[in-house]
């Protein structure tokens, strides 16, 4: 044996299917837990695509983690198999909104995805053409190849405008299409989304809209049960996937990182050269899991939104004996961390909806006082990060 032979593991004695614990797997049905509600009511929104008929337009809230992009690839799987068996011709296309955020860059990857260019004879290229022209190009390829498609857009909220959306909410009545039906799927961990659209857009968009609550401790339970068989038989300890589930429950109800525990306590396990996962891997792969989590969290934010974040994380630092802080002081923050990266702050209005969504995804914790007649009420803010974490991801995401 060479002494490069040395350098890799021929035989990996802790896992047997590492894929079973990425995100982006979509798991067969039998791994999908305590979403049986949710898919039906996706169903049933979509139910009409396999006559061939018009699909509800529909958007779904949750926090990250609670399976939304899940079960909504997995329903379109199936729509397309059940509309095949009744001689409909479906499709879906996945547009990650973080990654195509731009009118252009969301059609032009719908458009490809679609695209069967040896059964079209039409090319969709990365750049180089107008806007106009892949829309041109995507309505011919639909109403040449489709009766029916599905456009999941996934963290919707990260679309510069609403023109993408009117172009495929009314893609029949303005005549674009003169065959295939379209359905839209939004989703957003923004509940407060819609309000923000144009009036004509939600009118089109909002027919149908859920909201996937968090995973509880039995759920997260079962989801890590489902995919145990990642790992060697016998290797993993029989506290591990309920210590996981106890600490993803307990803080955030999020089942990818629930996952990322699991598969990071396996990664220390293999680093260390242990036989067994054992306990005490799953409080040392949550740290991990967490800074990973926060970095998902704010990946694709808009700079205003980090600028907050960054205003409190900075208070919470310096300011030994507090840990929650009014908006006004927030605010004033603020408004100098805008002013060392150059760019006009928003009002303080504005800045308070930014911190709303901020607890949403319960990065902070938001209470209400009341200050008596003197002060009138207020909110404090407090991290539920721990501060060094946050502070270390925003100095990767702030020129």
């Amino acid at each position: 044996m060479t002494d490069t032979d040395d350098l890799f593991i021929r035989e990996d004695p802790i896992f047997v299917n590492k894929e079973l614990l990425e995100i982006n797997h979509l798991p067969d049905e039998g791994r999908i837990v305590g979403r049986d509600e949710e898919i039906g009511q996706l169903a049933n929104a979509v139910n009409p695509a396999i006559f061939g008929q018009s699909p509800s337009n529909v958007l779904i809230y949750g926090k990250t983690g609670t399976g939304k992009s899940l079960c909504a690839k997995y329903v379109s799987g199936r729509l397309i198999r059940t509309a095949e068996e009744e001689g409909v011709t479906t499709a879906y296309a996945y547009v990650d909104c973080a990654q195509d955020s731009t009118e252009t860059q969301a059609v032009q990857t719908i458009a490809s995805s679609l695209n069967d260019a040896a059964a079209t004879g039409i090319n969709i290229p990365d750049k180089g053409i107008s806007t106009a022209t892949y829309y041109k190009r995507l309505w011919t390829i639909l109403d040449t190849r489709y009766d029916v498609v599905l456009v999941i857009l996934d963290e919707i909220d990260k679309l510069d405008g609403d023109d993408i959306l009117m172009q495929l909410s009314r893609a029949g009545e303005a005549g674009k299409l003169t065959s295939c039906k379209i359905g839209v799927i939004g989703i957003s961990n923004k509940i407060k989304y819609k309000d923000r659209m144009d009036e004509r857009v939600k009118s089109s968009l909002c027919e149908r809209e859920f909201v996937f609550p968090p995973y509880d401790a039995q759920q997260l339970g079962d989801i890590m049960q489902a995919r145990s068989d990642a790992f060697h038989e016998g290797v993993l300890d029989d506290s591990v996937v309920p210590r996981a589930a106890a600490l993803a429950a307990r803080e955030h109800g999020d089942a990818r990182k629930a996952i990322d525990i699991l598969r990071y306590a396996g990664e220390i396990a293999q680093s260390t050269g242990a036989d067994v996962v054992r306990e005490e891997f799953v409080v040392q792969a949550r740290q991990r899991a967490e800074t990973d989590r926060f970095r998902e969290l704010i990946r694709g934010s808009t700079p205003h939104s980090r600028y907050v974040l960054q205003a409190l994380t900075v208070l919470s630092l310096n300011e030994h004996d507090d840990e929650a802080f009014r908006t006004t002081r927030i605010y004033e923050l603020y408004e100098q961390v805008c002013r060392q990266e150059g760019s006009e702050s928003l009002s303080l209005r504005r800045v308070r909806d930014l911190l709303k969504e901020h607890a949403f995804l319960d990065v902070i914790e938001q209470s209400r006082y009341s200050g008596g007649s003197a002060e009138g009420s207020y909110t404090e803010h407090r991290l539920l990060e721990d501060p060094t974490v946050v502070q270390s991801v925003l100095a990767d995401t702030i020129d």
